[in-house]
């Protein structure tokens, strides 16, 4: 195995933490009274119970660095995730920014936001 981090990121409830991001293809790897461990391909999402949360002041963030950028919107999408300025959860659609990386963002069910960035090689 190769050296990897994985974000620990707040949850109100495991159970609409687990619900949610199984829409995007995320499985349970672990979960206990205190953690939820969930996995998509080769992104891994570690959850602590945080359960008095303001999801409307989180500052909890993470970036998600895929390789089909494109795929993923697309299942966000048929999640459905809507794709609005307010509120969570929430999708803004992708593009170039100023760095010349392409990003969507996402904010999740519990207010963190999600970068979603194209790998150089699939840019």
């Amino acid at each position: 195995m190769m050296d990897h981090a994985t974000p620990n990121l707040p949850s109100r409830s495991f159970d609409r933490t687990e619900s949610f991001y199984a829409g995007l293809g995320f499985e349970r790897e672990w979960r206990d009274e205190g953690w939820l461990i969930l996995a998509r391909g080769g992104l891994t999402l570690e959850f602590f119970l945080h359960a008095e949360l303001d999801p409307a002041t989180s500052c909890f963030s993470c970036c998600l660095r895929l390789d089909d950028l494109d795929a993923f919107i697309d299942q966000t999408v048929a999640a459905g995730i809507p794709e609005t300025t307010e509120g969570w959860p929430r999708l803004h659609r992708p593009k170039a920014e100023a760095s010349g990386e392409r990003i969507g963002y996402m904010v999740d069910a519990d207010g963190t936001l999600l970068r979603l960035i194209a790998n150089p090689s699939a840019i």
